[in-house]
């Protein structure tokens, strides 16, 4: 387990970065965390009258006060608002606004998620804040984008990913279309949204120019369809939903021991000789449907229900040393408590301890950046904040010429 103290003195990336963060949820949040990780200043603005951003009050998992009753840390809440200040500002009204405009004069980077035009009627929308702010990085997040005849639908993690067709490829192929287990087309789109920033902050840096990004959770979901997306392109078949086998590897999946299921990966056809051999099945080997990848693929369903039978016979750990011993790809389906407390989650520092001293035991855990930088490694300056929490400190910064990095 990692301790946030051990890299809070070191350099950082981008510690000469202010961000505004307009937005909430996942996808914007998982943006800015990311360059909070580096060293950014992100000033988080939260709506006073719903009490902030929507997970906070999403449950059941929250950290607790010293008294043991529940904070506004949800265990959602805290997965993407680590490094970040809180201030409740009401951008609805004439004041809330003038707060906005006077960060938005300090900022390098504003990232909103409201609908298309939402930020209008406050004068706080794209097209307004880079006429009177020209440098900086205006990042805007939504379901469908700034354009096209859906521009107004509301964009959820789960409709991104129906409307995207990942979820039309993911499920048992018996089953129903099944999502992602946690919000990926939000993650997703908050990478993207985080290489946008980055890029157009070096155009900014050599010209002094800013720019608008406009980034849909839907196009984030189409672009990651990757070797699927373009198998279709360029067959013209639909792809078919195949559980945890690969279109285009065979034999790639879990599989059934006499104990349990594993995944068994074999990527090319001397791996797979190897793999037939040490299950002592090396008739398959042999067999001119299953020589080669392409062989293979095309005769999966003579293949794979006798691999099953085969292996169904053996235990995990049987499969899992012999597999390794002759290096083919092979392992275990872990739980989240089995992935997160494995040797090596530990041993690559994948839960994070962060100071909190208003919460119950003085620390709260996260999952780490997985970013391992040399020079400028991450760091974990803060835990996520509580609603507010800095209202009054960056307002009383406002009063000073000085930058709120």
């Amino acid at each position: 387990m990692a301790d946030s103290k051990t890299t809070i003195d070191t350099p950082t990336a981008l510690g000469d970065l202010f961000v505004l963060d307009l937005s909430r949820i996942l996808a914007g949040p998982t943006a800015t965390q990311l360059l909070g990780d580096f060293g950014a200043t992100i000033i988080k603005v939260e709506n006073p009258k719903t009490g902030g951003d929507d997970t906070r009050g999403w449950g059941p998992n929250f950290a607790r006060n010293t008294d043991g009753t529940a904070t506004d840390l949800s265990a959602y809440f805290m997965a993407a608002n680590r490094n970040k200040q809180s201030i409740a500002v009401d951008i609805s009204t004439s004041e809330g606004q003038a707060i906005i405009h006077e960060l938005a004069a300090r900022a390098d980077i504003i990232i909103e998620n409201y609908k298309p035009d939402g930020l209008v009627k406050y004068g706080l929308d794209h097209a307004t804040m880079l006429k009177k702010h020209p440098s900086v990085v205006y990042c805007s997040i939504s379901g469908f984008g700034q354009t096209g005849p859906n521009r107004t639908q509301p964009g959820y993690d789960l409709m991104a990913q129906g409307y995207g067709g990942v979820m039309s490829l993911t499920g048992d192929p018996e089953g129903v279309p099944t999502k992602v287990g946690v919000g990926i087309a939000d993650v997703m789109c908050g990478m993207y949204a985080t290489i946008g920033i980055l890029t157009a902050l070096r155009h900014r840096d050599k010209t002094g120019e800013g720019q608008h990004i406009d980034l849909s959770l839907v196009d984030a979901s189409m672009a990651w369809l990757i070797n699927e997306g373009t198998n279709f392109l360029t067959s013209g078949n639909a792809p078919k939903r195949r559980g945890n086998a690969h279109p285009n590897i065979v034999p790639y999946d879990a599989f059934e021991a006499s104990d349990g299921h594993l995944l068994i990966a074999v990527g090319n056809d001397a791996q797979f000789a190897r793999f037939c051999d040490v299950i002592g099945r090396s008739d398959l080997t042999a067999d001119a449907r299953y020589r080669t990848n392409l062989d293979r693929i095309e005769h999966r369903e003579e293949l794979i229900p006798q691999l099953r039978a085969t292996l169904v016979t053996l235990t995990k750990d049987d499969i899992l040393q012999k597999m390794q011993s002759v290096k083919v790809p092979v392992g275990p389906i872990h739980t989240v408590p089995e992935a997160l407390q494995s040797d090596q989650a530990v041993a690559r520092g994948t839960i994070v301890d962060v100071a909190a001293d208003d919460v119950q035991g003085g620390r709260v855990q996260l999952l780490a950046n997985p970013l391992k930088l040399s020079r400028t490694p991450v760091q974990y300056r803060s835990a996520p904040p509580r609603f507010g929490q800095d209202t009054d400190a960056v307002l009383e910064t406002l009063k000073s010429p000085k930058p709120l990095k």
